[in-house]
């Protein structure tokens, strides 16, 4: 997801991260309490221009100063394209968006036989806030005034459109609720209701689109999700159980003076295998705590990567058991976390067990009856928790 330029001026290093290598700074200091990490690392992330890329660069060249760590980051447009490198061990870490959630869920680009529920897990991941806007001459002051009104869609765009339906699951809507619009690319979507072709959509609060519409004679307006509205929160997350309340300051038409209550997803999510060393994300955590003062400052949303933040659920997948060591030394992880932890782990390990059932029973089947049939599995693996 491509989002309005915010990052400021770059240092000559945090330069030669974003074409993707890290400066080496010499040998590793001869420290015990310095994580151990090797010596060169392979990410992945969103492609280059995205905000994924801006902060994957940012904390690359925090990584290269402080430790000497050569990173290069492999950006890919596509989701499979970001999975990939991860996967085949050609990558160590990934900077990814909800896919995360879809490849452990395995649905989207993931419900293809070839795929199924990819054991992942999570170290971290910056809240990301995402919302309804809509054109304020449309008149559309809550959730219950969508109805029937044009509402703007991303083709082939499944992680933004999941986030677009649960919002309107926690009004109590659906898009057979809405005059859904659905346009051909992401500018176009956000662009579609400064040119009267649309009254409502969702994103997060920062595109430069949203700017312009703030700036037009239609002028923009964000509908709120009360934190406090349990049942709404409930419905929400049966559609989307990664999401969580976020008062968001940042963004088109929005202030300290006029904030917003939306909700926030994890963008980019800092994502391994499960088989991924323990030792190796217990350094690679605390190596990324303590550069944090090194890349907080690299765009206006980095300084969200603090850990009393980014390393909290709700998340897409559950976390490591290396990352929740480092997050109970800090004083982060509770009792409460853990058992979110337990119960999306749960989920997974039913999808997966699901997944073996499904591939079962659709051997020799074509891709629309397989597909059918995985629904069903799926479907009752959720139901079963």
């Amino acid at each position: 997801m491509r989002l309005k330029p915010t990052l400021r001026a770059f240092s000559p290093l945090l330069l030669s991260a974003a074409l993707g290598l890290s400066h080496a700074s010499g040998a590793l200091a001869a420290d015990d309490s310095q994580p151990d990490l090797p010596r060169s690392m392979t990410w992945s992330s969103y492609d280059v221009g995205s905000a994924g890329y801006a902060e994957a660069s940012a904390i690359a060249d925090a990584f290269g100063r402080k430790y000497g760590t050569r990173i290069r980051i492999q950006p890919s447009g596509s989701a499979i394209g970001r999975l990939q490198p991860l996967l085949t061990k050609r990558a160590e870490v990934a900077y990814l968006a909800t896919e995360a959630f879809f490849a452990s869920e395995g649905v989207a680009d993931f419900a293809d036989r070839r795929w199924g529920p990819q054991d992942l897990r999570a170290l971290a991941g910056r809240p990301s806030s995402f919302g309804i806007f809509t054109a304020a001459d449309a008149n559309i002051r809550t959730m219950q005034d969508l109805k029937g009104k044009r509402f703007a869609y991303v083709a082939g765009n499944p992680s933004i459109n999941l986030k677009c339906d649960a919002l309107l699951g926690a009004a109590g809507l659906t898009r057979d609720d809405v005059d859904a619009r659905m346009f051909p690319t992401y500018n176009a979507t956000m662009s579609s209701l400064a040119q009267g072709k649309a009254d409502a959509s969702c994103t997060t609060t920062t595109p430069s689109q949203l700017y312009e519409l703030a700036e037009s004679p239609r002028g923009i307006h964000w509908l709120e999700v009360d934190p406090d509205d349990k049942k709404a929160w409930d419905r929400l997350r049966q559609i989307a159980p990664f999401l969580q309340p976020y008062t968001e300051t940042v963004g088109a038409g929005l202030s300290e003076d006029n904030p917003v209550n939306i909700f926030a997803y994890r963008y980019p999510v800092l994502t391994v295998r499960a088989d991924q060393d323990e030792d190796f994300v217990y350094n690679y955590l605390k190596a990324f705590d303590e550069t944090y003062p090194m890349y907080k400052d690299g765009t206006a949303v980095m300084n969200r990567w603090k850990l009393d933040k980014a390393g909290t659920p709700p998340i897409d997948v559950p976390f490591h058991p290396g990352a929740i060591k480092y997050l109970k030394e800090k004083g982060i992880w509770t009792d409460e976390m853990q058992a979110w932890n337990d119960k999306r782990l749960a989920r997974l390990e039913a999808l997966q067990a699901a997944w073996k059932k499904a591939v079962a029973e659709g051997e020799g089947k074509s891709d629309e009856a397989f597909a059918k049939i995985w629904d069903n599995y799926r479907q009752q693996a959720i139901d079963s928790l």
